[in-house]
């Protein structure tokens, strides 16, 4: 007899029938769950796609935005002194903010080079342990 669902009742199968039939089942729900982890990593692998689409798109406009800015501040200072004077000015400024950056960048290379690295902890515990041993 089946089930509306279609279904087979399993109300007067015996326990030898459907102890028989748990390997099938197995099976089945190893293959519906990876199918299932296939799915999902398909639906996630297009929409880490899409975002990282959306995000070399937004850097492109970032890109594109920051000479703008740059001329928008030549033009501004060019009310005041030439123009020729104000693009030198915004270009100092620049190679500063740049100077600034690049040494904040090479001190937190330095404190990085500086720590202590976990592989070379481990083999000073090893070698520490490794004296104690022959100690006894």
């Amino acid at each position: 007899m089946t089930t509306p669902r279609g279904f087979r009742d399993r109300a007067d199968d015996g326990l030898l029938s459907l102890v028989g039939e748990v390997p099938e089942l197995v099976r089945n729900l190893v293959v519906a769950e990876v199918n299932a982890g296939k799915d999902w990593l398909t639906r996630v692998a297009k929409d880490a796609g899409m975002g990282v689409g959306w995000f070399f798109g937004a850097l492109f406009f970032l890109f594109w935005a920051i000479p703008s800015l740059g001329t928008f501040f030549i033009a501004g200072l060019a009310s005041w002194m030439p123009v020729w004077l104000s693009a030198l000015l915004v270009f100092v400024i620049m190679l500063l903010i740049a100077g600034v950056l690049a040494l904040l960048g090479v001190s937190r290379m330095k404190k990085i080079a500086k720590s202590e690295n976990p592989v070379k902890a481990a083999k000073t515990d090893a070698v520490i342990v490794k004296e104690v041993a022959d100690e006894f």
